[in-house]
């Protein structure tokens, strides 16, 4: 919990740094997203804004990249990162990126697991020398979001890399810009890889329980 708080805080330090990076394009973050989707030959997929700060994210059952206001209209080297970031995901859909593909079918199990596990978890733990074959149910929905949450890594390393390669490419950013942008996706990156961490390490404790019961 300690290392997640710090490399959160570490992110809205970074964003907040490189919010004050005006990109020398003078592109803002929409325009940003629909000149990348357009130069993938994706035309079904529409930007559009949402509250909040990095809320920012690709919806593949509407197809819609989601921009938090303070990316949309932004015209800066965080949006710049942000915006191609979520493209990046609009890619990975339309090319059938395996690791999305692998995340996308795990989504109704997931979701599934995440509403009942924790009362499972709960009871199996009273109820682990009488019933325990209620926590082993708890553990198993538990580990189906741990293993989500590592499928998500490469999903996001992958995004990352695409949206650099692109902005490099096609001159959206000065050297100094990218590695801004470079930086800012890199603190993102390590958000999801502390929670993955955390997952792990939750399913292995409640694991050691079911284990140790006796």
């Amino acid at each position: 919990m300690l290392v997640s708080m710090l490399v959160g805080n570490r992110l809205k330090s970074k964003f907040k740094k490189y919010s004050q990076t005006p990109l020398r394009a003078n592109l803002s973050g929409k325009e940003i997203a629909e000149r990348m989707l357009a130069d993938h030959g994706i035309t079904d997929v529409k930007v559009i804004s949402t509250r909040g700060q990095l809320t920012d994210h690709y919806n593949p059952a509407n197809k819609t990249v989601n921009l938090s206001e303070v990316v949309y209209g932004a015209r800066n080297a965080a949006a710049a990162a942000v915006a191609s970031h979520e493209c990046g995901h609009a890619v990975q859909h339309a090319t059938a990126y395996a690791w999305l593909t692998m995340r996308s079918k795990l989504v109704p199990v997931v979701s599934v697991s995440s509403r009942w596990m924790q009362w499972l978890l709960l009871a199996g733990i009273i109820m682990v020398n009488t019933f325990p074959q209620l926590l082993l149910f708890g553990i198993l929905m538990f580990a189906t979001t741990t293993l989500f949450s590592f499928i998500t890594l490469p999903v996001e390393y992958d995004a990352s890399n695409r949206a650099l390669a692109w902005i490099d490419e096609k001159g959206i950013v000065t050297s100094q810009e990218h590695a801004a942008a470079k930086d800012a996706l890199k603190w993102a990156a390590r958000t999801y890889v502390v929670a993955a961490i955390g997952s792990l390490a939750t399913l292995l404790y409640y694991l050691s329980i079911f284990l140790n019961r006796r």
